[in-house]
């Protein structure tokens, strides 16, 4: 049911349960989970450089050249203020927006005043998304949205004959489109691999947002798929799931499938520059517990990195 890939992935899976990769990775993720969880979140940094040499502040990556953020579809039930205070209570410097929290309608004067916000809490919009395009029109209407926001990234999907029109919007507007790929019942982009075939000829604007969960459970490995699409990965949307096939479900990072620290590591091999941006999607009605585990378990596998 889930390819030819999947006897290796589960196989890598196997592997990466074992318990010395999650030892060697427990104590470092422990103090940053910690510490987010606690809510002594300007802490983490200055013990995370204590444990390891890496300086992980607010969201940054000091000395890597990705950096972290939140897709705010994790807080798909809250309001924008609230959105915006918890993901600054997080630590994070960077942002990009679903529609729950800056609708693709809004006028240039809501636009602005959305974005005023954000500077406002310290934070930085860099993209918004997840976009779909299934028309002309809505082609259209997602880059005027994104320009009049400063948003260097739509995390897109297009329909693919709508391809040669967002090609053109990128080269004019010169924002990016990074297409998000859905897995198993996504019949347009299920993995990184479909939406590379559709766009390696493209303008190098067009590109990928790697959603390792989804790829996770599409039984493709996201590590080696992140390495293989390096020249055109664009963004990532970082979770983990309970399983490699269509019935993984998102857990807090570090509990599931995913071998987080083998993915991390190969980011860092490719050199990876964009934005790992946590997307969340459980406990949709208090997601600050286990997106603060999260991102602890993450941030200390950087220290350890």
């Amino acid at each position: 049911m889930l390819g030819k890939d999947a006897g290796s992935v589960k196989k890598d899976n196997n592997r990466s349960s074992d318990s010395r990769t999650r030892r060697s990775f427990l104590q470092a993720a422990g103090i940053g989970s910690a510490a987010c969880i606690t809510g002594i979140v300007g802490s983490a940094p200055g013990l995370a450089e204590q444990t390891a040499g890496t300086k992980v502040l607010g969201g940054t990556t000091k000395g890597l050249a990705f950096e972290l953020a939140v897709a705010s579809y994790t807080f798909r039930k809250f309001d924008l203020a609230k959105t915006l205070d918890m993901t600054r209570r997080l630590g994070f410097k960077f942002i990009a927006l679903k529609d729950y929290h800056l609708p693709l309608d809004s006028t240039p004067e809501t636009i602005a005043e959305v974005v005023a916000d954000v500077k406002k809490a310290g934070l930085e919009l860099y993209g918004g998304g997840v976009i779909y395009m299934n028309s002309e029109a809505e082609v259209n209407q997602a880059f005027d949205y994104a320009k009049a926001a400063g948003m260097k990234v739509i995390i897109g999907v297009p329909k693919p004959e709508l391809l040669p029109q967002v090609n053109e919007k990128a080269r004019q507007y010169d924002v990016k489109v990074a297409i998000h790929n859905h897995g198993p019942g996504d019949k347009l982009y299920p993995t990184p691999d479909s939406v590379y075939e559709k766009i390696k000829g493209l303008d190098r604007r067009l590109g990928l947002c790697n959603d390792i969960g989804h790829t996770m459970r599409a039984g493709v490995d996201p590590s080696e798929s992140a390495e293989r699409l390096a020249d055109r990965l664009l963004d990532v949307h970082m979770k983990d799931v309970s399983a490699a096939n269509a019935k993984g479900k998102t857990v807090e990072i570090g509990r599931g499938v995913i071998d987080i620290p083998k993915f991390l590591r190969a980011l860092v091999k490719v050199g990876y520059a964009g934005k790992v941006a946590f997307e969340y999607e459980k406990d949709a009605d208090d997601p600050m517990p286990g997106l603060a585990e999260s991102i602890g378990y993450v941030r200390g596998v950087l220290a350890a990195i």
